[in-house]
C-alpha cells in the first residue's frame, strides 16, 4: 500500500509550475516523496469541485496556479467547504505585481509556455543561421524558409541574423565566379530564395574598408573594381537562372532590407 502524502495540483494551464513548487517544499522533509495528482487545463467550476472532493476522500491538499480570478476563487470556496487545505500559488503573485505593473493582466492560461516556445525557436533560427552562413552546408538550403544569396559583403550574413531573431531558419549562399553554386540551390522554389544586390562604387568603399580594417593593402583584387564588376555580372546571371526576387542593399540599413524580406515571407505564406 502506498502511504506518500497525497497533493491534488489543479491549473488552467499544465500545471507545471504548481507541481514544481509542491516538489521542492517537500523536498525540505528529509526528502520525502509525495504522491502528485496533476489536474490540468481546469476551465469550469464542476472540476473544480469534482477535484476537490476526491482531495478530500484522500486527505490531500491543493495547489493551484489559475491566472483566470473567477476559477482561483471557486478552488478556494470549495476546498474551505470541504476543509481541504489548499494553496493559491498564481493569486497573490498576480495580485501584488498589479502594483507595479502598468495596465491590466491578460489573464491568458499558459501564456509562459508560449513565451518560452517563441524563445526556443529564435534559439533555434541563431543556431540554423550560424550553422548553413556563408554556404557551409548545402544540405541545409532544403530546411531553410528563405536563402539569401549575393557577392560578399551584400549583408547577408547581418540578414540572416536579424531573421533569426525573428524566429526565421535563414541560410546564404556566396556567390563567387570561380565557385559554381550548390546544385540544391537550383532545386528550391525560387520564392524560397533572395538575391541580393548592390552599387559597384558602394562595394567598393565597403571592401576596401574592410581590407583596411584587416592590415591587408587595398590593392587586392577582392576590392577592385574590376573584380567587382565581374562578382556581380556572375551574381546576375545566378539570380536570373533562378527567377527569385532581388533586391538592391545599396545605402539600405539592414533593417529596412529585413522588412522587405519579411513582407515576401508574409506574402509567401499568405499565397
Amino acid at each position: 500500500m502506498d502511504n506518500k502524502p497525497n497533493v491534488y495540483i489543479l491549473s488552467d494551464s499544465v500545471g507545471e509550475t504548481a507541481e514544481f513548487v509542491a516538489k521542492a517544499a517537500a523536498s525540505q522533509y528529509n526528502g520525502m516523496s509525495v504522491q502528485l495528482r496533476r489536474i490540468p487545463y481546469v476551465t469550469d467550476e464542476e472540476t473544480i469541485r469534482e477535484a476537490v472532493e476526491e482531495a478530500r476522500e484522500h486527505q490531500a491538499i491543493i495547489i493551484y496556479t489559475m491566472v483566470i480570478p473567477e476559477l482561483r476563487q471557486k478552488v478556494a470556496q470549495h476546498a474551505a467547504e470541504q476543509g481541504v487545505p489548499h494553496v493559491d500559488v498564481m493569486g497573490p503573485v498576480m495580485d501584488a505585481f498589479k502594483t507595479i505593473m502598468p495596465g491590466e493582466p491578460r489573464l491568458e492560461p499558459g501564456l509562459v509556455r508560449k513565451l518560452d516556445a517563441q524563445y526556443f525557436r529564435r534559439v533555434e533560427a541563431i543556431e540554423f543561421a550560424v550553422k548553413y552562413d556563408d554556404g557551409k552546408d548545402p544540405r541545409g538550403l532544403a530546411l531553410a524558409e528563405m536563402v539569401l544569396i549575393g557577392v560578399s559583403r551584400t549583408s547577408k550574413t547581418p540578414l540572416s541574423m536579424y531573421l533569426a531573431h525573428k524566429q526565421i531558419k535563414v541560410a546564404n549562399v556566396p556567390l563567387v565566379p570561380e565557385v559554381q553554386p550548390p546544385e540544391e540551390l537550383f532545386q528550391l522554389p525560387k520564392d524560397k530564395v533572395v538575391g541580393l544586390t548592390i552599387s559597384p562604387n558602394q562595394l567598393y568603399e565597403i571592401r576596401r574598408e574592410r581590407l583596411l580594417a584587416l592590415g591587408l593593402r587595398h590593392e587586392s583584387s577582392y576590392a577592385s573594381m574590376e573584380r567587382i564588376l565581374q562578382e556581380l555580372e556572375f551574381s546576375e546571371e545566378i539570380i536570373k537562372k533562378i527567377g527569385c526576387p532581388v533586391f538592391d542593399v545599396t545605402n539600405k540599413a539592414v533593417e529596412e532590407t529585413a522588412g522587405k524580406l519579411l513582407e515576401v515571407l508574409r506574402r509567401r505564406n499568405d499565397g
